[in-house]
């Protein structure tokens, strides 16, 4: 049975505060219908200052979708872990976990925009060190137990639900994040499909005498989109995903990896690549992928087409997944 996730950015360059409130409760809705029909995990993740509206705040919006469902876990994916302080992080992620008997996952990264720090006034060269303090601040803090931080003891209560702790994996595409999660023991979670670096991982255990194992995106893990006429739904929708996938790579330097991005500058060229996929129900059974993610509010899509394909998806895709 392979992994179903609906992801989740809220994306809508141009939106009206009342048009993206609509947009995020249409989310939540998606959401609680996704759960109904046995999806496995709803994602979202972390952008600031964004002008198309990229989602800033994923806990706020985890903690609405964890309270809107039942069994799906709720994955952020990822954290810019540099951005936040890590005491109060602590106690966010706590109280969700605890809300919802261990339903939030949290992959932690440093980001990859200096921009993103600049707004916030962290020192982008000291992201490294400041991801470090951050792990180790979460980890000590989710025993319950007074630590020293910063100089002074503290105490982060309540403890969380999970045991050892909530699960907390450190995402990346580099040998230092790699590294930094096996010092810590700590799951990895490259951005990209590079068995290279899971071993390089693996190494690093052993080096460092920790346990830990790797959530890696498979080799195709493409974004999705359902309907019964492609062609139609590429002439009518492929601008959301185009600008959304321009806007991704647009921020990111040669050196980042990841299973997304995208180098189009078309919509044909989009579609020619891969990365963004729409098709029929059958088409989507027989890709025969590990990981279905299905993007159905895709960089600004109409709500309405955004229900129809998770629709054709929950009916259509998914009881055919686990016959």
């Amino acid at each position: 049975m392979p992994v179903t996730v609906v992801r989740f950015n809220l994306v809508a360059p141009g939106a009206t505060p009342a048009e993206l409130g609509v947009r995020y409760r249409t989310a939540l809705e998606m959401a609680a219908y996704a759960d109904e029909c046995g999806v496995t995990t709803v994602q979202t993740e972390e952008h600031h200052g964004a002008e198309n509206n990229w989602l800033p705040s994923p806990f706020a919006f985890a903690g609405a979708v964890l309270g809107a469902t039942r069994r799906l876990a709720v994955t952020v994916s990822a954290v810019i872990g540099p951005l936040h302080d890590p005491l109060r992080l602590a106690e966010d992620i706590a109280v969700l976990d605890l809300l919802s008997g261990g339903r939030l996952v949290t992959v932690a990264g440093i980001g990859y925009r200096p921009e993103e720090y600049a707004r916030a006034g962290v020192d982008w060269k000291r992201r490294g060190r400041l991801q470090d303090e951050l792990l180790d601040t979460l980890l000590k803090a989710w025993t319950g137990e007074e630590f020293t931080y910063r100089g002074r003891t503290v105490r982060v209560t309540p403890r969380p639900a999970t045991e050892p702790h909530p699960l907390l994996l450190v995402g990346g595409s580099s040998e230092a994040a790699a590294r930094r999660a096996a010092r810590l023991g700590l799951p990895f979670f490259p951005s990209a499909h590079l068995p290279e670096l899971e071993a390089y991982y693996k190494e690093r255990l052993v080096e460092y005498g920790t346990q830990g194992w790797t959530m890696m995106p498979a080799a195709e893990t493409p974004l999705l989109h359902i309907a019964e006429d492609p062609d139609r739904a590429w002439a009518e929708y492929g601008r959301h995903f185009l600008h959304e996938a321009r806007t991704y790579a647009s921020w990111q330097s040669h050196e980042i990896r990841s299973a997304v991005r995208s180098a189009a500058g078309s919509v044909q060229e989009l579609r020619d690549e891969g990365v963004y996929r729409i098709l029929t129900p059958d088409e989507c059974v027989q890709q025969g992928l590990d990981s279905l993610v299905l993007h159905p509010l895709a960089g600004g899509m109409p709500t309405a087409e955004g229900w129809h394909g998770l629709r054709l998806f929950c009916e259509n895709v998914l009881p055919r997944l686990s016959g």
